[in-house]
């Protein structure tokens, strides 16, 4: 079957990702807040556990010169859109410090490594985890329904993951439902401490769809409960500034352990 794709620009143009049209997951404002959460100085590595096309990892990679990112994705058909999206011209000034590796983010022991996913190896790890609830409706789009099924356990299986291959005293960064935080912070367990919540509001007085968790492997830091993040302004479509800069790369969503002053650092 002939595959139909979009080539989308994101950061203002900066970086381009080669997409499904009418099939899988196709990224917008939540890969780039994911992304956002993302911060350091010099050469880091980045781990983006169930990719997909590869936005939010590409997102880090157009944001920090010296990034290298990893993308993780099960689904062969959404691995090659990442290649693909890798391949295009306009991104050649980060293909070489991205690769795709096709694993299945449960996998442990031996068989993660041999997948490639290798212990204690990334200063980072961010994921855009499975959201869609049994009793969410359906979408007759197979691969999207699977990419998008929650599962019991899920945050359990990732979180384990993330711990597995990341350095001592790295950096958790998920965006996620609020109705999965309790399953989040107890998969975060002894594995993550210093656990930041912030939830994503569309507009003003409307209820959160979305938080934006970061928590540090090893840290006995308590939970910080932030200030919520709102993405419309009072007309309710274009976007707030800040909001603005962190889906166009222009800054980083900090975490108040580095800085207690802004929230946002201009990149």
């Amino acid at each position: 079957m002939t595959q139909i794709f979009t080539i989308d620009a994101f950061h203002r143009g900066h970086f381009h990702i080669v997409q499904p049209k009418n099939e899988g997951h196709r990224s917008g404002i939540d890969a780039m807040l994911l992304a956002s959460l993302v911060s350091g100085e010099g050469p880091i590595s980045v781990a983006d556990l169930g990719s997909g096309a590869g936005a939010a990892g590409l997102a880090v990679a157009s944001r920090l010169a010296e990034a290298r990112i990893l993308l993780v994705e099960k689904f062969p058909v959404m691995a090659d859109y990442a290649r693909r999206s890798i391949a295009l011209p306009e991104n050649a000034f980060l293909a070489d410090r991205v690769d795709v590796v096709e694993a299945d983010v449960s996998l442990t022991g031996k068989a993660r490594v041999a997948a490639g996913l290798e212990d204690e190896v990334n200063d980072h790890v961010i994921m855009n985890p499975p959201f869609n609830h049994a009793g969410d409706r359906k979408t007759p789009d197979s691969l999207k329904a699977e990419a998008h099924a929650l599962t019991d356990g899920l945050f359990e299986t990732w979180l384990k993951t993330a711990g597995a291959i990341m350095k001592p005293g790295g950096q958790l960064s998920l965006i996620a439902r609020p109705e999965s935080i309790a399953d989040i912070l107890a998969a975060c367990g002894k594995r993550f401490g210093g656990v930041e919540i912030t939830s994503v509001h569309p507009r003003p007085g409307e209820d959160a769809t979305r938080i934006l968790v970061t928590a540090i492997k090893g840290s006995k830091a308590r939970l910080i409960f932030r200030a919520p993040l709102v993405v419309h302004g009072a007309d309710g479509h274009s976007f707030n500034a800040d909001v603005d800069d962190l889906n166009n790369g222009r800054s980083a969503y900090l975490r108040r352990a580095v800085s207690r002053s802004p929230r946002r650092s201009a990149v």
